[in-house]
């Protein structure tokens, strides 16, 4: 009996229920983990669809990720899109365009407030909010793809300090910001996209966030190793942090569910990584007295109130980690780092295959996609496919961003193996 011919949303919702597909879904850009970096994206683009003079935009400077335009999307067969907040990790909004120059000679446009300030060695600086009169929040060398948060730390005296001082980044949504959620989410239902959320204020601890490139001042502790520490000796000012940070985010995410009910089929909370290439970045047990309380009230309250499933992201070597991510409310797992110690597809589908969605995985960003052959990758890819599709619950992507310099007939090869007719 030949398949129901499903549209995005449909193919994502059966996939994430862990039903029977017509094909295979497919993210790419989605997320901020789930995303091309711009001037591969502007190859890949110029290969599939022509149009030289068409610039990419850098819709997520931070990791200069591309944004993949519809006629992309729909040429790539890609089923996911993005509902995003309306600032970028620097702190201002993409709109009103304009041309710019990356260092490989990728001609893209950045947002009005992608103010860069030159380094003195033939790098770039980028401020918060676009201010160039505040001190840059990060810095690209020479020659780089990326953004590296600087630390802007201020004097830390234990004595004086104060949990508010790493909550001043979290607050209420504006009713501008939820109508751009509002906005945002009834684009894509109506493109019959799957959507993704990025749900505010719900990660905690987030490497990434703890700088907070997006502020002009940054009190707290925003030193990364400071922040790791901290979570050891400063463990009741942490959770003092986390217990604030989840008032808040319950609160938004009263609002956002309401607003936009059936328009979402997930939630991304969290991009906090538990692991390395060889193991846990933590102890199971330190997951569970720091984190898991936070993620369970968090996810408890997505399930009680939408139909939305939820999404971790967290490299690195997590098997360990799985049952508790699951005991604590998670239906979705990315980026599913199979090249990390432990994470064999086969093993992680046979124990938690039926427990959990598989949102990433099919092809290895640290080796095959970039350095592979074509064959290879597609090898890789269909193997892949295969053994995570035994419980209906994979959501094709790559591990991880897809990286500059990737060859774009890899990119091709994959999505030929993925069922894309390219």
């Amino acid at each position: 009996m030949l398949k129901e011919t499903l549209n995005s949303r449909k193919r994502l919702l059966k996939t994430l229920n862990h039903k029977s597909v017509d094909r295979i879904c497919v993210d790419f850009g989605g997320t901020h983990v789930t995303g091309i970096a711009a001037s591969t994206l502007s190859k890949l683009r110029q290969a599939v669809i022509g149009d030289k003079d068409y610039r990419i935009k850098i819709i997520e400077p931070f990791q200069m990720l591309g944004e993949l335009d519809s006629d992309l999307v729909d040429t790539l067969g890609i089923d996911v899109s993005s509902v995003l907040g309306p600032k970028t990790l620097f702190g201002f909004e993409n709109t009103n365009w304009k041309p710019f120059t990356l260092f490989d000679g990728t001609e893209v446009l950045v947002p009005q407030d992608f103010n860069v300030t030159p380094d003195g060695k033939g790098g770039w600086f980028l401020h918060p909010q676009g201010d160039t009169s505040a001190p840059p929040s990060g810095h690209m060398p020479k020659g780089g793809f990326y953004f590296d948060a600087i630390c802007r730390q201020e004097p830390i005296d234990d004595s004086e300090l104060d949990p508010a001082d790493n909550l001043v980044e979290f607050g209420l949504l504006s009713k501008e910001d939820v109508e751009h959620y509002k906005r945002r989410a009834n684009a894509v239902a109506e493109q019959g996209k799957g959507a993704i959320l990025t749900a505010p204020g719900t990660a905690f601890g987030d490497i990434a966030l703890v700088p907070a490139m997006w502020m002009k001042h940054t009190p707290g502790i925003r030193d990364i190793e400071e922040w790791y520490i901290s979570t050891a000796v400063r463990r009741d000012y942490v959770y003092k942090v986390f217990e604030r940070q989840c008032e808040i985010a319950l609160k938004n995410l009263a609002i956002l569910s309401e607003i936009l009910g059936d328009n979402v089929q997930a939630v991304f909370t969290t991009g906090t990584d538990f692991g390395m290439q060889t193991g846990l970045f933590i102890s199971p047990q330190v997951y569970r007295d720091l984190y898991k309380p936070f993620h369970k009230a968090i996810n408890d309250f997505i399930h009680e109130n939408t139909q939305w499933k939820v999404f971790i992201h967290s490299c690195g070597a997590v098997k360990e980690l799985i049952p508790d991510l699951i005991e604590a409310g998670f239906d979705i797992l990315n980026p599913v780092q199979c090249s990390a110690s432990g994470m064999e597809p086969r093993d992680l589908v046979e124990c938690f295959g039926r427990d959990i969605t598989f949102w990433g995985g099919v092809v290895d960003t640290q080796k095959t996609l970039p350095f592979g052959t074509p064959d290879e990758v597609y090898r890789e890819v269909s193997e892949r496919v295969e053994i995570f599709q035994q419980e209906n619950g994979l959501v094709a992507t790559s591990i991880h961003n897809i990286q500059n310099n990737t060859p774009v007939d890899n990119i091709l090869a994959m999505f030929r193996a993925l069922g894309r007719d390219l």
